[in-house]
């Protein structure tokens, strides 16, 4: 039975009771020179964000849809050794050639060739990239793998991506090489980038950032939070910050500007500036149209902040917050006037990292609406952009003990 690895990217992997304790990553194997690689396990990702090796002896089944394995899983942290080869991470998108003839790899297939026992057998391969001339062939009519290339390309490593949340490409990236990394981002759109280096650690953010045209740079800065971009400016030195401010459109670069005046551990330098805002003659129905879009991260459609005109940050005078579960009790007609929450103050952007964790627990809140001196609502501090800030400065670079 063959098995392509490309098609194996996310799939559910199940210890003997049948309880799900991971998902597939990629499939790890040793070159062997023209006698096919040898698999040697699989990278699964647990929960939280721990990548771990899953011998290939111990799987037991491979089927539609999960991976089987027996025994117990050791859950230390997996680390790539220099012999060893991602298949996902490393193998596609390079460009090999079949019998002298240049072809790009798009999937490789494995198969058990003795009991507990796998080798790569075959390449999936496009015989001319931009008609998509797809073929077959046996591992021993390939050669090139072992070569060492300047520009691998991305698009079957990014395809491999296409169901994976943000978070979690940002920790396939973040273990591969830095020079399959720095394509990988090169190939991604400015959406897609944007959502993965939000959730790198600072040292990936500059460094993509940095291999990136200061253009295109600051097209990805635009497309994230204004917290967020604003976070990775503060990380930046104050040239190159500058620099990417000034080619950012003014309206994008205007709230970031704002957030980079407050410390980063403050209300106001943690606080994002597109929270849910409406005046107090818009509906309960107009309010939950606008928390259903899909694009809100759950922590800020939990609640709508009710101001008067103009209503972006900073607006005119804040006037309260009305919460998701209130929004489900009332008539869809009703006023959102009429329905404040009259026991949640405002706080203030100079508000201490610790405070704001304090306001948060004391009053069971997943968010903070923040006001200036003149009671304009300038921005939200969430309980996710706490726990940024609460965790260690490393967090996202490694497995919590």
């Amino acid at each position: 039975m063959q098995i392509f690895v490309a098609r194996l990217a996310g799939t559910p992997v199940f210890d003997p009771a049948g309880d799900k304790i991971g998902r597939i990553r990629d499939v790890v194997t040793g070159l062997r020179g023209s006698r096919p690689p040898s698999v040697h396990g699989m990278v699964v990702e647990v929960q939280p964000r721990r990548r771990v090796f899953l011998p290939i002896t111990r799987v037991r089944g491979i089927e539609a849809g999960a991976v089987v394995f027996t025994g117990r899983i050791n859950v230390r942290r997996f680390e790539q050794r220099a012999t060893e080869t991602l298949v996902i991470g490393e193998m596609l998108d390079l460009t090999v050639s079949v019998y002298g003839r240049p072809v790009t790899v798009f999937d490789v297939a494995m198969a058990e060739t003795s009991p507990s026992t796998w080798e790569i057998t075959k390449v999936a391969v496009y015989r001319d990239k931009r008609r998509r001339d797809p073929a077959i062939v046996e591992w021993s009519e390939v050669s090139g793998f072992d070569i060492l290339q300047e520009d691998q390309g991305a698009a079957g490593l990014i395809a491999s991506f296409d169901s994976m949340r943000a978070a979690d490409i940002a920790g396939a990236l973040h273990d591969l090489p830095g020079k399959r990394r720095i394509e990988i981002a090169r190939a991604l759109d400015d959406e897609r980038l944007a959502e993965i280096l939000e959730e790198l650690p600072p040292g990936d953010q500059i460094t993509i950032l940095g291999m990136l045209e200061p253009e295109r740079a600051a097209d990805v800065l635009e497309e994230m939070g204004p917290d967020d971009a604003a976070d990775v400016l503060h990380d930046l030195s104050e040239e190159k910050a500058a620099e990417l401010l000034a080619l950012m459109e003014p309206r994008e670069a205007a709230p970031v500007r704002r957030l980079l005046t407050y410390p980063s551990d403050t209300a106001g330098g943690m606080m994002t500036t597109e929270p849910v805002i409406l005046p107090p003659s818009s509906t309960v129905a107009e309010a939950l149209a606008h928390i259903r879009q899909q694009d809100l991260l759950p922590a800020v459609a939990a609640q709508v902040f009710v101001t008067r005109p103009p209503n972006e940050t900073p607006t005119g005078a804040y006037l309260g917050v009305t919460h998701f579960q209130r929004l489900l009790r009332d008539p869809p007609s009703t006023l959102l006037g009429g329905v404040l929450d009259p026991s949640i103050d405002p706080i203030r952007p100079e508000f201490t990292l610790r405070e704001v964790a304090f306001y948060l627990a004391s009053y069971n809140l997943v968010a903070a609406p923040v006001v200036d001196e003149l009671n304009r609502f300038v921005g939200a501090v969430t309980v996710d952009d706490v726990l940024d800030h609460l965790l260690p400065e490393d967090w996202r670079e490694r497995s919590p003990s």
